[in-house]
């Protein structure tokens, strides 16, 4: 079965293998799977800026028109010797899932076909079709660890010649880690505030991150998790009025999203309570949070949180490719989902 482990992904895209001809990224973090497929793309060894040797199509038009990604990844390349066929917004299309099962099993020698879905459980049309094919790979992206966030910091804080003292890191991990594509525009934001200095202090974290890791941030959440969109509208004007930024509040919204989904898939595997799993939680869960955390779990199903889930990451794409109106972008999404759950009760 060709498919990676969370983390070898990294490993194996430094130096991709030749023989896989079907690269499918997928995962909850749009933003790594974003990151990590131009990762790919850029070392495919064609033009990403050439229309004839990059082509772009977004799942939603192959399924609408069957047969156009099988046409454009069996098109004979005219001036360059490979293609590359670029699809995006794959989930669990049939018409995107059936032609990528046809190519990962008869790959075309002069193409490469990258795919970029979201979270994809395992059975997955999609998934299967590329597990099951030999000359295909399958790369799953997952929020990041410690780890993962330690070296994003140290990346884009060398970029700007910074370092970063060892408190101001533990306080800036904690508003760190829901979207990868968030995480890197939340350090760029930081290193332009301290470009001059030699290094990050704890009061440079506390003035661009403080907004969004505070109080303000899990009410706003907790009005959409309950259903209240008078609220949440009422907190979420509060904090644009404050100066949070939209994606930082969306990326907010996606840790506690993230944290319930991982409680409920414990509940389901495990067979336990709400207050079993939320006891069980790592890192632990404030106690005065527990009740709520409890009820909240038994409110939202795995299916509406990994939908909800999806939703919030189009928005962080979505507000940092539009950021003139990021504000209405993250208020429309969030709202939308606090009005699904008050009308679902």
């Amino acid at each position: 079965m060709a498919q990676k482990k969370a983390h070898e992904v990294e490993a194996w895209l430094k130096r991709p293998d030749d023989r896989m001809r079907v690269v499918l990224v997928y995962g909850p973090d749009r933003g790594l799977v974003s990151e990590r497929a131009r990762r790919f793309a850029e070392k495919a060894g064609v033009s990403l800026d050439d229309p004839f040797s990059t082509v772009r199509l977004d799942a939603s038009e192959c399924e609408q028109q069957p047969g156009r990604l099988l046409d454009e990844a069996l098109t004979v390349p005219m001036f360059s010797d490979r293609r590359l066929v670029w699809v995006r917004g794959a989930a669990n299309q049939k018409a995107v899932a059936s032609e990528i099962a046809i190519l990962a099993a008869e790959p075309p020698a002069d193409a490469l076909i990258l795919v970029e879905a979201g979270d994809l459980r395992k059975g997955s049309a999609l998934r299967s079709a590329v597990e099951k094919a030999g000359a295909a790979i399958a790369l799953p992206c997952y929020a990041d660890d410690g780890r993962d966030i330690d070296a994003v910091i140290d990346d884009e804080l060398g970029k700007a010649g910074l370092g970063i003292t060892l408190e101001a890191r533990q306080m800036l991990k904690t508003s760190l880690g829901g979207d990868r594509l968030a995480t890197r525009g939340e350090l760029e934001k930081l290193a332009l505030y301290c470009m001059g200095k030699n290094s990050v202090e704890v009061e440079d974290v506390q003035t661009l991150t403080g907004d969004v890791s505070g109080l303000g941030a899990d009410e706003a959440v907790d009005a959409i998790l309950t259903g209240k969109p008078a609220e949440f509208d009422r907190i979420y004007a509060r904090l644009l009025a404050g100066g949070s930024q939209p994606f930082l509040i969306l990326s907010a919204a996606m840790r506690q999203f993230q944290a319930i989904q991982l409680m409920r898939q414990s509940m389901e595997k495990k067979g336990l309570s709400a207050s079993a799993a939320v006891n069980g939680a790592r890192p632990p869960i404030f106690f005065a949070r527990k009740r709520f955390v409890e009820t909240a779990l038994q409110r939202w199903s795995s299916d509406a949180l990994a939908g909800a889930l999806e939703r919030l990451q189009r928005a962080v794409l979505r507000t940092r490719q539009r950021p003139e109106v990021a504000g209405s972008l993250a208020r429309q999404v969030l709202l939308g989902l606090t009005l699904e759950r008050a009308r679902a009760g």
